[in-house]
């Protein structure tokens, strides 16, 4: 509070004088709250100057930077000298705010402050406030520096068994004409990404890449369709007119291990295949690392989900600690890392394959999205960013990723996507006795008119004769 002391009595009046001294503990909540506010209450107009109008000035810079929305700002810092600007400034502007803080709360105590240090507890906390959230705000940028190294990092899917089927070719002449490839459909604006999952865990020996699940967004009508591929689809035309005789599953490994075949490789070879069946064009992909999915549904606390039936499958053996086993009763539930993890890969349950195994796939893809908008999280932004970019790898431009922010904004909406996994009655089994073991093959007819369903006049099919 503010003290004062009293003054004898002035020969012209009967009142005592009261000479009022500001309290540095206002003058230093005043500067925290805005430096320059503190020396304005200490009546020192030249000082709160100094202090207030650099901070005005950057006010003002992040006012303009922020009105392209949120998203843009995030997607700006993935630049790494925007992110290292952003970083330099806070630091600035946390040293300045500490400054003017210091500088107010001494101001009341005149000259004695030089020789006395600050010792009021309201200036000390008040100090750490600034540094604590200042610190915070430097780990963002930080992890987001960081993250724009890895996030856009070439895809590395690690050393792969040769494909399930029988040795030879790939790519084999098909036994009759494929079918004619569908027109071209005037480019949209529609925004469609491949999300494939890669498992690089110890206890396993392969890359893992069955889950294949197309996400595609209509910007002008919000319109979304998550269609999963199952791995098991097999003897499937291709764009450049032959016949793919082995699952799709091993597409990916097959185009990384052949380059003379399939000389784009294998996520972008994946995208244009799929994209080829599906009627429209995959422009982007993004790499999944399903063990580092688990960390990441970890850091922000597990997600909620609806399990449509119960799930009992003895076999399941991709629990870290060596367990063997998955089971979960029907019903809602919050699932950690490792049981959501399980939850997206069981397939051998009783009732259970590809195709229920692709639904809570598109079902766990959602509730994941739910909970990163979950204010409550935060505090923990700076390791969100940071396991988030140790999960997910992708060929989005860092100019386009505004694009793929509308994907992960559609899927949030879970009442508001077409979900379709190509099982039956889009593709059956082939005549008993086919080689190669359990296979599906696609309906093409079926799966032209489920395009123009689905994406309209952007779908190929839709201009196909």
């Amino acid at each position: 509070m503010a003290r004062s002391i009293r003054l004898p009595r002035d020969v012209n009046t009967t009142a005592p004088r009261r000479i009022v001294h500001p309290s540095p503990s206002i003058a230093a909540a005043l500067s925290f709250l805005w430096p320059g506010l503190g020396q304005w209450y200490a009546g020192r107009p030249r000082e709160a100057a100094i202090f207030a109008v650099p901070v005005i000035a950057l006010f003002l810079v992040a006012i303009v930077w922020l009105a392209g929305g949120l998203d843009q700002a995030v997607i700006d810092l993935l630049i790494p000298g925007v992110a290292l600007m952003f970083i330099l400034l806070v630091i600035a502007d946390g040293a300045w705010r500490l400054m003017s803080l210091l500088h107010a709360s001494q101001l009341p105590r005149g000259r004695a402050a030089v020789r006395q240090p600050p010792t009021n507890a309201v200036v000390v906390t008040l100090g750490v406030l600034v540094l604590i959230t200042h610190l915070w705000a430097v780990a963002v940028g930080w992890s987001l520096y960081q993250a724009s190294g890895r996030l856009f990092a070439p895809v590395s899917i690690g050393p792969t068994p040769a494909p399930q089927a029988t040795v030879g070719p790939s790519l084999l002449p098909s036994d009759g004409p494929p079918p004619s490839a569908p027109g071209s459909a005037e480019p949209s604006n529609r925004i469609t990404v491949l999300l494939t999952g890669i498992d690089k865990s110890e206890i396993r020996s392969h890359s893992l890449t069955d889950t294949m699940i197309v996400v595609s967004v209509d910007p002008d009508t919000g319109e979304t369709a998550m269609v999963s591929f199952p791995r098991d689809i097999a003897r499937f035309p291709m764009s450049d007119g032959r016949l793919y005789s082995h699952k799709v599953n091993a597409l990916m490994s097959d185009a990384n291990q052949h380059r003379d075949k399939f000389p784009d490789g294998g996520l972008p070879t994946l995208s244009r295949e799929l994209g080829y069946l599906l009627g429209i064009s995959i422009p982007y992909y993004a790499a999944i690392d399903l063990d580092g999915f688990a960390d990441l549904i970890n850091e922000v606390g597990g997600v909620d989900i609806d399990n449509p039936r119960a799930i009992n499958d003895p076999a399941y053996g991709g629990w870290t600690d060596g367990r063997v086993g998955f089971h979960l009763s029907a019903g809602r539930h919050h699932l950690d890392g490792q049981t959501a993890l399980a939850y997206a890969r069981s397939r051998r349950g009783a009732g259970d394959n590809d195709f229920t195994r692709a639904r809570r796939q598109q079902q766990l893809l959602a509730a994941l999205r739910a909970k990163l908008t979950d204010p409550t999280l935060l505090p923990k932004l700076p390791a969100l960013i940071e396991a988030g970019s140790r999960v997910i790898q992708t060929n989005v431009p860092r100019d386009r990723l505004d694009q793929l922010l509308d994907v992960a904004s559609a899927v949030e909406d879970d009442e508001g996507i077409r979900r379709v996994v190509l099982g039956p009655p889009y593709a059956r089994n082939p005549p008993p006795g086919t080689p190669g073991g359990y296979q599906l093959i696609l309906d093409m007819d079926r799966l032209a008119k489920l395009s123009v369903e689905l994406f309209g006049t952007d779908s190929r099919y839709a201009t196909a004769p």
